[in-house]
């Protein structure tokens, strides 16, 4: 069996914003992405998850170069891309492509939908007028659109609509990897079910490679094949999706798996819970991060910091000191299914796009 091939990677990644300098003092830095290294494989769903502020959202933007890395290597297809610049960078946006998370700020206002698709094409000259057109028609085939509406501006649309036109937008240049930041979070729970299930289709249509960026663990159990815990800008676990919801080995990858709503709220009583919020960014605890919020700290884990290493006979890596030796919870002691209300929203809007009727 061939070794799957890496189609980006991160190798010690860091990404540091320095704060305006006050009237008296110095500025002050916030490590927003600290030391990041993973690898990414052709193909697959990769999903980066964690709390509001963990750096998640940053670390997305590095990888594709909307932002620039303090320190680290970003290598596409083997080609270091972390400091291309001028036509290089430029020819690397079509492989590379965002989907952002609000579907209307990120759409001008003053185009029209057809000029908002068309828009990657001209930048990078694809096509002739006419060819564009018809891309443009057969995108918003794609992701659910009428071609009828091509006309009409944002405002004319829902949140879900929005979010379609951008998806069809990213994949105007026919990239190779898709960066979805929270691309459901802003969506109503009726429609992020159809959205997830656009994105999984087009990914085998288009062969895809996905980056998901969220909070919401429910729906990255239903799409990822792989999976990243973010804490205060470090990777504290990276394992298959299946692992990391039947048995975390992080304590803090417990606490996530434990806010996923589930149909019996006593089923969670066993799991761990944190308290607080995380620390302040631009003065990290000393050792593991983690420690102040965790039920399992001991001495040792307020004053060295644990790498990010792999367990024996996984395909998991851990950062903490203790991840050998804890019974920690997760949904396989308590749900080894997706909750029905869950599996039933997805697989209904399946049966709808394929022209079948669900089962009662």
């Amino acid at each position: 069996m061939t070794a799957p091939e890496i189609i980006l990677e991160a190798d010690g990644l860091a990404r540091r914003f320095t704060t305006r300098k006050p009237l008296f003092g110095a500025p002050t830095v916030v490590r927003a992405v600290d030391g990041v290294s993973l690898r990414i494989r052709r193909g697959e769903t990769f999903a980066i998850v964690g709390e509001s502020g963990c750096g998640k959202s940053t670390l997305a933007r590095v990888l594709v170069r909307l932002i620039d890395a303090s320190d680290g290597t970003v290598t596409y297809k083997g080609r270091d891309i972390t400091r291309l610049e001028g036509p290089e960078l430029r020819a690397l946006r079509s492989e590379l492509q965002f989907i952002f998370q609000d579907p209307f700020s990120s759409l001008n206002p003053r185009m029209t939908v057809g000029a908002l698709i068309e828009e990657p094409l001209k930048a990078h000259g694809i096509g002739t007028p006419a060819e564009r057109r018809a891309r443009v028609a057969d995108l918003m085939r794609k992701v659910g659109l009428n071609p009828l509406t091509i006309n009409r501006y944002p405002h004319e649309f829902s949140g879900g609509q929005r979010q379609r036109i951008g998806i069809a937008r990213a994949l105007a240049t026919g990239p190779r990897v898709l960066v979805g930041d929270e691309p459901v979070s802003a969506l109503d729970v009726s429609i992020q079910a159809q959205v997830i299930n656009i994105l999984e289709d087009l990914k085998q249509e288009f062969d895809l490679t996905l980056i998901v960026i969220a909070h919401d663990l429910a729906v990255i159990r239903h799409m990822a094949d792989r999976v990243a815990v973010m804490y205060l800008g470090e990777i504290v676990e990276l394992a298959p999706a299946r692992e990391i919801f039947a048995a975390p080995r992080h304590p803090y990858t417990e606490a996530l798996v434990a806010a996923i709503p589930l149909p019996d709220v006593g089923a969670r009583a066993a799991m761990a819970r944190v308290e607080g919020d995380l620390p302040n960014p631009i003065a990290p605890p000393p050792g593991c991060r983690f420690h102040p919020r965790c039920p399992y700290a001991q001495p040792r884990c307020a004053a060295e910091r644990p790498d990010l290493r792999a367990l024996p006979g996984q395909e998991r890596q851990v950062a903490c000191h203790r991840a050998g030796e804890l019974e920690l919870q997760g949904l396989a002691a308590v749900s080894p299914q997706r909750s029905p209300a869950t599996a039933r929203r997805f697989d209904l809007y399946r049966a709808a796009r394929k022209g079948e009727q669900a089962a009662p």
